[in-house]
């Protein structure tokens, strides 16, 4: 025997030994696949695009306002890349959404008495100014509509103070929050956050402060049913288009915010129109910097009136009112048409480039699909990335497709694909690393999740919560996971490290490619993937948890 022969029979042999080694299993959880996990991380580590597939999304598509140029010309290229790695049947599901918009210019200073350049941008759904105008500001807070007349014909032709001073105090902690040892998370009961959005504490207060959340509760938990949100967005919607149309009676030029919560440079805001053709288009608003802002209070409050200078061009897009999710698909071998999907909402704010919300997890779902498609190990299940536009303004593109595929929340009627839906994994908290995983209230699920996270527990994924409280009408975070939960289908979110996504990138201009930690979306990836392919292998379809009531209140998008 040659020595090529003997190495080779000498493989065969101890391949043979090292079979039963490849698989472990974990008391009353299933018998995981180590060769498959080795090239998972291999795969995951080695060869990582990740934030490849970041820098297209937010530094040459980024922003990405849903239905606006920059989101279809990156939908575009996710489709482009899904092909060149092998998937199938990629495509858009459109869904009716309204008008899109995007940032063509923006300029905006302080003339006299000084020149001052201002750092901001337009609240999104707002107009441009038609070319450089310069105004007098007057500052006119309006806190409800009984400020209405108090300011009837004396805001014609001003840039308007719409806010109190934003109230700043020295930083006396970091921005971001230390990453939790493993141990400390045992020892609280799993990473914070939860539910279906497993969004963090961070990613909690910033929706909180967010004033498009106004009028929902400020403190405690906020339970993100389709009614509520319904009945928030309407009371909110009706708010500000009064607002809207009182300013733009009166003849205001331009209003300025100084955003919420942020300073520094960091500017917190999102839209002050609306993407709903039927709503009424107001004057120009702006965002600036607090200190800025606050600096042109002062000026007014000292007898002295700046000049200020604004250019803002915009692009309305009103030839499709129709938005969009991307899919695509590794098929199933002996299952096809049982499916285990994961994804994230690909459509951001305008301020930054949609990099921490929601580009990685937009990432690091093309990275795991992208990733299984390179394995020598066939999955029966189909495994489907989706891509969903509309999150930002009210989780719209995953409940679309829900309400096509699944059910209509209403009702409750099932389609034959609703029985065929195995799980859907959801990412979107920002740039920190998983660090657990919710359940969804099912004590057979969280076994199963403990032995997925086993031989996984050297990435510091450590946690497995809400394996032992069922609430069937509602799951924490509003985020694209809640659209399955809803109707009883398993909307899975991870829990991730909170670093500085509430407290700087969240919503903000800060929200840029720079941001993200590079170590923490490649775990994320590998994570993903490697739970992704577990629910695609194993004998069983994943418990369900209990299909919920009919609500006839719920938002719909047909």
């Amino acid at each position: 025997m040659n020595l090529l022969r003997f190495r080779q029979a000498a493989a065969m042999v101890t391949a043979l030994f090292l079979i039963p080694a490849s698989f472990a299993q974990a008391p009353g959880g299933d018998k995981v696949d180590l060769d498959a996990l080795a090239q998972i991380k291999t795969e995951a580590f080695q060869h990582s695009q990740v934030m490849e597939n970041l820098f297209w999304m937010s530094e040459v598509y980024g922003p990405r306002v849903t239905n606006s140029r920059n989101h279809k010309l990156a939908a575009e290229w996710a489709m482009k890349q899904m092909k060149e790695w092998g998937l199938k049947n990629v495509h858009l599901e459109k869904w009716p959404f309204g008008y899109g918009w995007q940032i063509k210019h923006f300029y905006a200073a302080m003339e006299t008495p000084v020149y001052a350049a201002f750092t901001g941008f337009p609240l999104a759904w707002t107009p441009g100014t038609n070319g450089p105008i310069t105004v007098e500001p007057v500052w006119a807070p309006i806190h409800s509509k009984a400020d209405f007349a108090k300011y009837h014909g004396k805001l014609k032709g001003k840039a308007l103070l719409m806010f109190d001073p934003a109230p700043l105090t020295l930083h006396m902690r970091p921005d971001a929050q230390p990453s939790p040892t493993d141990e400390e998370i045992l020892a609280r009961g799993g990473a914070r956050g939860g539910g279906g959005g497993a969004r963090g504490a961070a990613a909690g207060a910033a929706a909180n402060r967010d004033p498009s959340n106004r009028g929902r509760p400020g403190e405690g938990e906020w339970e993100y049913t389709p009614t509520s949100l319904a009945l928030a967005n309407a009371k909110n919607g009706v708010l500000r288009n009064e607002v809207n149309a009182f300013l733009k009676e009166e003849g205001v030029a331009i209003s300025i915010t100084p955003g919420y919560n942020g300073d520094g440079g960091t500017i917190f805001s999102t839209y002050g129109g609306s993407e709903n053709p039927k709503d009424p288009i107001p004057s120009p608003i702006v965002a600036i910097g607090a200190e800025q802002y606050n600096r042109l209070v002062r000026l007014l409050q000292h007898g002295i009136t700046p000049k200020l200078n604004f250019d803002i061009a915009v692009d309305y897009q009103k030839e499709d009112e129709n938005a969009f999710n991307v899919i695509g698909e590794i098929p199933g071998t002996t299952k096809p048409d049982e499916v285990v999907m994961l994804g994230g909402h690909f459509d951001s704010w305008q301020g930054g480039t949609g990099a921490t919300d929601n580009g990685t997890g937009s990432s690091v779902a093309m990275e795991a699909v992208r990733i299984l498609a390179t394995l020598h190990k066939p999955m029966a299940r189909t495994v489907r990335v989706a891509l969903w536009g509309g999150e930002e303004e009210g989780v719209y593109g995953s409940t679309a497709y829900v309400q096509q595929h699944f059910a209509q929340r209403t009702t409750m009627v099932k389609t034959p694909e609703y029985d065929k839906l195995d799980v859907y994994f959801n990412d979107d908290g920002g740039s920190g690393r998983f660090r657990g995983v919710s359940a969804g209230g099912s004590p057979q699920m969280a076994a199963i999740f403990k032995s997925w996270i086993e031989p996984i527990k050297d990435q510091h994924i450590v946690a497995v919560s809400g394996g032992d409280q069922f609430r069937p009408t509602a799951s924490p975070g509003g985020t694209d996971s809640s659209a399955f939960s809803w109707i009883g289908l398993n909307g899975i979110g991870f829990q991730q490290d909170g670093l500085e996504y509430g407290t700087r990138t969240h919503h903000s201009n800060a929200d840029t490619y720079d941001r993200v930690q590079k170590d923490d979306v490649m775990q994320s990836s590998m994570i993903e993937a490697w739970f992704a392919y577990n629910a695609a292998t194993r004998a069983e379809m994943l418990p369900r948890i209990p299909t919920p009531a009919p609500d006839p209140n719920a938002k719909s998008h047909e």
